[in-house]
């Protein structure tokens, strides 16, 4: 199969859903299948082919909502003339998804969506959007969730979309097969006996590095040594100024001034180079903590290489998650395959996924209306305590969570579930929309005319 995976960032750039599509594109190009990903331009990028992957850049950015910048002529002619047989979406509210709707019909291959959870569907600003999308949705041949039950999935089910499919998110094997490194702990002056505590996450200020700061603060270890490793990196679109300016300027023409001015303070002082939000926040209270002199805890902020994070997994004691948004965390999955139990905030699909690994444990947290989860410090401290304190209750999570990774959920596995997908839909016959349902056919009809 000719396959086209279209994704917002690509490797070497680093987050979830690059990790989610080069994990995919490589093992199907190892497979015998010509995959080519189309993606944003980046100065960190100097090859064309990856891995027996092609990468086709463009230099395009935004969304739907927030404006489309750059060449997007050149995208949606690319998708209108290329010979494939399966243009693979990987999430809406991105411009390589968001682009292609004026092109879509015109596009001969069969499409597939993958949602990733809808994170705008509460948001006022995406209303037209996700009025908008059904008739999307109507031309894909399939549409793949990650999680069985969630936000992405509902919204399918209420706009009548019949092909959906379940294909879970997982980890790397090989990669967290890898013999546990002694030095590791050494080298950051980490006792044996101290507790390790590990989170990972872009540094978008959504992560949950600034509520797992302050448990860890409140938290009591029994005076053992105990460290927190808060790792992330700093996001592709973050110093996009140009970018960022057309982004404040849209949110203007289209929202008005009042929702821009509330909407796009943060950006907009970002612009002028302070620093504002939880970012800066994690690092007070990083700071407050290592300050503690009659604490034994210590905590960090920190980027590390891709080494040296496998083997913070394989050191640590215990995975804490508290974003505050997210659809199916590849972190959770990742602390199975290094044997690392995992203590997780109720945020996207966490849950199904402790009850799929058996590897962690949930933290109760509140969601507001807009879907975003925070919860409470102390809540989470008080749970951080309970696992510390018992390692055999950890070590049977960290058991049962490797042996979910071997069994069903490692990207061999889940390579050839999409290769055998994307071979169902490219032998079937084209989808019919809406059959029988004259309201979803008149809405349909209604929305193109909007397009």
């Amino acid at each position: 199969m000719k396959i086209l995976c279209c994704v917002e960032f690509y490797y070497p750039s680093l987050g979830g859903a690059q990790e989610v599509v080069r994990q995919l594109a490589e093992r199907l190009a190892s497979r015998g299948h010509a995959v080519t990903v189309a993606t944003s331009q980046i100065a960190s990028r100097s090859f064309k082919t990856h891995k027996g992957v092609r990468i086709v850049e463009f230099a395009v950015s935004g969304n739907f909502v927030r404006g489309l910048q750059g060449d997007v002529d050149s995208y949606r002619e690319f998708l209108k003339s290329s010979d494939f047989d399966i243009v693979f979406f990987y999430a809406a509210q991105q411009w390589t998804f968001d682009a292609a709707w004026l092109v879509m019909k015109s596009i001969s291959a069969r499409k597939v969506l993958v949602p990733c959870g809808y994170s705008g569907l509460f948001e006022p600003a995406y209303e037209e959007y996700f009025s908008l999308l059904p008739t999307i949705l109507h031309q894909m041949a399939a549409v793949v969730y990650h999680a069985e039950s969630y936000r992405d999935v509902e919204f399918g089910r209420v706009s009548g979309v019949q092909h959906g499919v379940v294909i879970p998110n997982g980890a790397d094997l090989e990669e967290f097969s890898v013999p546990r490194e002694h030095d590791f702990r050494s080298e950051l002056s980490i006792p044996d006996s101290a507790l390790l505590f590990l989170t990972v996450g872009t540094l978008t200020g959504l992560k949950g590095h600034l509520e797992l700061a302050q448990a860890f603060s409140l938290a009591d270890f029994g005076g053992r040594d105990a460290l927190l490793i808060l790792n992330g990196n700093t996001p592709e679109h973050q110093g996009r100024r140009v970018g960022s300016l057309v982004q404040l300027f849209n949110l203007v023409k289209g929202y008005g001034v009042r929702y821009a001015v509330r909407h796009g303070t943060k950006m907009f002082l970002r612009l002028l180079g302070i620093r504002v939000g939880n970012i800066s926040s994690i690092q007070d209270w990083v700071l407050r903590i290592n300050q503690e002199k009659s604490s034994k805890k210590r905590a960090i902020v920190t980027d590390l290489t891709r080494h040296q994070l496998v083997q913070a997994y394989l050191n640590s004691d215990l995975f804490v998650f508290a974003s505050n948004v997210e659809y199916s965390p590849l972190v959770l999955f990742e602390a199975c395959a290094a044997q690392l139990p995992f203590l997780s905030v109720s945020v996207g699909n966490s849950v199904e996924i402790a009850t799929w690994t058996g590897g962690g444990e949930i933290c109760p947290a509140e969601t507001d209306g807009r879907g975003y989860t925070k919860v409470s410090p102390n809540e989470l401290a008080r749970r951080m305590e309970a696992l510390a304190s018992d390692s055999d209750r950890r070590s049977e999570l960290g058991r049962r969570g490797r042996l979910a990774i071997q069994e069903r959920f490692n990207w061999n596995n889940l390579a050839r579930e999409y290769e055998a997908l994307f071979m169902r839909v490219v032998n079937a016959p084209p989808p019919a929309f809406a059959h029988g349902n004259e309201q979803l056919v008149r809405q349909a009809n209604e929305n193109e005319a909007a397009l």
